[in-house]
């Protein structure tokens, strides 16, 4: 059988949310749902002891946290297999740690008792910036959560010849009969002799074809392994985080990559995937790709 869907739930209305879009995500892919709950209750309560019955408190919550979000699941997919785990880590922690056995992990945008005004909870933030599986923050309008519009975005970026997130857009697309709306960006150059308008009208041309030969080069491979995906490829002049936050207001799913290096300790997202992560208007998909150590920069 292949890795499981891994959602993390909390109780919250976000993680809630989550768990919806995980159930439909694991029907349409054909894949099993596994529900995690991370609880450090042990750590402040205390092992019970074998002579009594009562069970702390943060154990009975741990587990009704994750009944609940089970029952839930059933509900709406009553044939979709399923399992569930309550974990004693904190919850970063054990979702990375769920994400090196998984096809998937899916969080929501907030956590339970975090700033309503927030627009990303911290475990969302780190599990996207850390894992080593595809991460999907789950966010965005009721349109977005349901698959109404039909279109999945990808930004691809210099170094995305046939990456793992143009591959994981792709198949995307293919599960949902859904367009594929492909844009890479360039910017020029607002100053010095580019300024007159003949030389910026060449300078555009010059970077429009620049960036479609990115496209055709990122997209080849996996356009031939998916024929029947419907794509609409763009070159935009602009900042990329701006226009993809803009487009992803259309978007049932966004699709960005996050550049790994082996060894390096701390959060590794580019501008465009942290953006994202906190603006978009639809469900966004990161997806780590090994960093080469001469590049630079995300995007």
């Amino acid at each position: 059988m292949e890795s499981p869907l891994v959602v993390g739930v909390d109780g919250s209305d976000a993680s809630l949310t989550a768990l919806d879009w995980a159930v439909d995500e694991a029907v349409r892919r054909g894949l099993p749902l596994r529900i995690v709950h991370a609880s450090l209750w042990e750590r402040y309560e205390g092992v019970v002891p074998a002579w009594t019955t009562d069970r702390p408190s943060g154990q009975v919550l741990a587990e009704n946290i994750v009944g609940t979000a089970a029952e839930r699941a059933r509900r709406r997919a009553p044939a979709l297999p399923l399992a569930t785990a309550v974990l004693a880590e904190d919850a970063s922690s054990a979702l990375l740690s769920e994400g090196r056995e998984g096809t998937i992990l899916v969080v929501g945008a907030r956590g339970r008792g975090e700033f309503a005004d927030l627009l990303l909870g911290s475990v969302s933030l780190i599990v996207a910036a850390r894992a080593h599986c595809p991460v999907v923050v789950v966010r965005g309008d009721r349109q977005a959560l349901e698959a109404r519009h039909e279109r999945v975005l990808l930004g691809v970026g210099e170094h995305d010849l046939d990456s793992p997130a143009v591959r994981f857009a792709f198949r995307e697309a293919a599960v949902r009969d859904a367009e594929l709306d492909v844009v890479r960006t360039w910017r020029q150059q607002a100053h010095g002799p580019a300024d007159h308008l003949l030389m910026r009208r060449a300078g555009a041309a010059y970077f429009t074809e620049g960036a479609s030969e990115v496209l055709d080069k990122a997209l080849k491979a996996a356009a031939a392994e998916h024929p029947r995906v419907r794509l609409r490829r763009s070159t935009v002049e602009g900042s990329a985080h701006k226009i993809l936050t803009e487009r992803s207001a259309a978007a049932d799913l966004l699709v960005v990559g996050a550049r790994r290096r082996d060894g390096l300790v701390g959060l590794e997202l580019g501008r465009v995937a942290h953006r994202a992560l906190h603006h978009a208007s639809c469900p966004v998909a990161v997806v780590p790709q090994r960093r080469p150590e001469t590049a630079e920069g995300d995007r």
